[in-house]
């Protein structure tokens, strides 16, 4: 039996700080986890929204400055565990929509690519800090099984490859998914377990937001969000207990 700890969508974003990375970084030099799993969304990256291009929003945000944020979360978030010099955990990271958007902007615009002065996936330097990069394969978020758990940073239903959702989340990912599976993307938090005739349990997790402030594009639907991380503790063949904590219990514990 392992421990997940599932650190979800954290948008990291030039215009707020990102002190919540040095709080992760602490639990997991806490805990010691077997396997982390950064589910996606690390980097906000506001400046190549295509949502808010043209509107007064836009203006100002810079594509650097976007990058630099993201690896100053990255960077804090490692920091104190490699200090103890002790086994690193298994560490994977999903490609979420947000980085996509490095993709995206450069399928509509080829000339603006490059390694060094251009627009790269590259920039994102995940391979620094993660064993186990999980892209998308062509339009839709990657998926990596581990321990018998489905992690994507969305998962898809139909034909057209629209993201499950609705209100019975979690529910929905095992009713789609036949087997246990954990999702981010949403922002929202939600948990489902199901049983057969034998005892076999299968459990759906979506698994919330790591941000401390409010989208600005979001309005009330900030107030329908679950910011925090999640424990998976005895984690085999796709069963676990999970433990949530929130934002407010981090900020206690390590702020």
């Amino acid at each position: 039996m392992t421990v997940h700890l599932i650190l979800p969508d954290q948008h990291s974003h030039p215009d707020f700080n990102n002190e919540r990375a040095d709080y992760a970084g602490k639990l997991i030099a806490d805990l010691k986890p077997d396997v982390v799993v950064n589910m996606g969304d690390a980097a906000d990256l506001a400046s190549l929204s295509s949502y808010d291009k043209g509107k007064a929003s836009f203006q100002g945000r810079n594509y650097q400055r976007d990058i630099e944020s993201h690896l100053d979360f990255q960077e804090r978030l490692w920091t104190p565990i490699r200090r103890l010099k002790c086994k690193l955990p298994r560490r994977i990271v999903l490609e979420g929509n947000h980085e996509n958007r490095i993709k995206k902007a450069l399928e509509y615009d080829p000339q603006l690519k490059g390694d060094k002065y251009g627009l790269s996936f590259k920039d994102l330097d995940f391979d620094r800090y993660y064993q186990d990069v999980v892209e998308y394969k062509g339009g839709t978020p990657g998926i990596i099984t581990v321990d018998g758990i489905s992690y994507s940073h969305y998962f898809i239903s139909g034909v057209m490859g629209r993201a499950i959702g609705g209100v019975n989340h979690a529910a929905s990912l095992i009713n789609k998914n036949y087997s246990s599976s954990t999702c981010a993307h949403s922002h929202l938090v939600d948990w489902a377990v199901r049983s057969n005739s034998q005892g076999k349990s299968v459990m759906g997790l979506v698994a919330g937001v790591y941000q401390d402030y409010d989208s600005s594009w979001a309005g009330h639907v900030n107030d329908l969000w679950w910011s925090g991380i999640v424990i998976k503790r005895g984690v085999e063949d796709g069963t676990y207990s999970p433990e949530f904590i929130s934002m407010s219990q981090l900020r206690k514990m390590y702020g």
